[in-house]
């Protein structure tokens, strides 16, 4: 029997984050007593658990839909969230309505932003079923859709009501979803909880197998350690004015990487080797230790996560960096860490230090150069 725990968030528009088992009960109160309809939005593969939702949020008395929408990236379109809103129109939702987004990120995502844009903004629970969605995407309030020129670059900052966090529902994940997802566990540990690291580390092997990992009360500790992190940062920064740029640890090559691959790699998998590339970077730039640059590849690796990426697109990746959310002008900026929990912003680095980076992140590479010192 895994306990309930819930972290709050606080800031302008505080909610809770609710974590544990079987927690459909709690739904009702998220939603909130004001609201008569409901629309629950998710993708093909969770059509049963949203028809369960459906009728429990009417046994609750709410008018409650469903909406399915495509699986992955595929539902973070402009196409896509015009549907939504036109079933919104047809259903006659109000100001006071709900949605409620059930699914991964890319289905959180979308829900956020059809919630963000409906009316200029109306209440959405997120009821997040990936371990990527459930420490990163329904957290925060960032909400967005992509275009063919990025990911992300259309999109809205809209706390959600309540989030609901089932570890359940991770037991049934494909392993390599299941693990890319834990890449952003590992980031909230470099970036502010040295604890994640050292619980990684102790139980990678227990971690890697879904059934496993969801058995064990480390998944439920890593993702509630995560959590806080990132509820700690927003609650000060919502609208990344600063601080929240630290939560883009790793990010802004693993959004070049997830943009040349035309979306076709998973995000935690390109998040795992933006980590290991920025590392490079701050090491080569003389701001972090060789062991804490090992100590990514080494705790990456031990989930099986990649370390690496393709040797011939420097040229794209570069533009796809400069057209990142963080860059200001032509200044490209980064989140670099000079010791573990010690993030800081990296601004307009040398060309040859990226150059010097990528070349340590590629497939074929010789075992990273410690003399290097540009």
């Amino acid at each position: 029997m895994v306990e309930t725990r819930t972290v709050h968030v606080a800031g302008e528009h505080p909610y809770d984050v609710v974590l544990g088992r079987n927690l459909l009960g709690a739904l009702p109160g998220l939603v909130g007593p004001d609201a008569r309809r409901v629309l629950v939005v998710h993708p093909a593969a969770l059509a049963a658990t949203a028809d369960v939702i459906r009728e429990d949020l009417r046994a609750h008395g709410y008018e409650a839909f469903v909406a399915q929408v495509p699986d992955a990236e595929e539902a973070k379109t402009a196409q896509v969230a015009a549907f939504l809103w036109q079933v919104l129109g047809q259903a006659d939702f109000t100001r006071s309505d709900a949605i409620v987004a059930v699914g991964g990120g890319a289905t959180t995502d979308l829900g956020g932003f059809v919630a963000a844009t409906w009316l200029r903004g109306i209440r959405v629970v997120q009821v997040p079923t990936t371990v990527l969605a459930m420490v990163d995407a329904a957290v925060g309030g960032k909400t967005g859709i992509n275009t063919a020129e990025g990911k992300n670059l259309v999109g809205a900052f809209h706390p959600p009501a309540g989030v609901l966090c089932d570890v359940a529902a991770l037991e049934s994940m494909p392993r390599h979803d299941f693990v890319a997802g834990l890449a952003e566990v590992v980031k909230c540990g470099f970036i502010a909880d040295p604890r994640i690291l050292e619980l990684v580390e102790e139980h990678a092997q227990t971690l890697t197998d879904p059934a496993t990992a969801v058995a064990s009360p480390v998944l439920l500790e890593l993702i509630e350690r995560a959590v806080v992190v990132k509820a700690r940062v927003v609650e000060q920064d919502l609208r990344e004015g600063g601080l929240r740029e630290i939560l883009n640890y790793g990010h802004t090559f693993a959004h070049a990487i997830e943009h040349v691959e035309r979306f076709q790699w998973r995000h935690g998998a390109a998040v795992s080797v933006g980590m290991v590339y920025v590392a490079e970077l701050a090491r080569l730039a003389g701001r972090l230790p060789d062991e804490v640059v090992d100590r990514h590849r080494s705790i990456l690796t031990s989930l099986g996560l990649p370390v690496t990426y393709r040797g011939d697109r420097w040229e794209r990746l570069l533009a796809a960096m400069r057209r990142d959310k963080k860059t200001r002008g032509d200044l490209l900026r980064f989140v670099v860490l000079e010791d573990v929990g010690r993030p800081v912003r990296l601004e307009g680095p040398d060309p040859t230090l990226l150059a010097a980076a990528y070349a340590e992140v590629s497939e074929g590479a010789p075992a990273p150069s410690r003399a290097i010192s540009l």
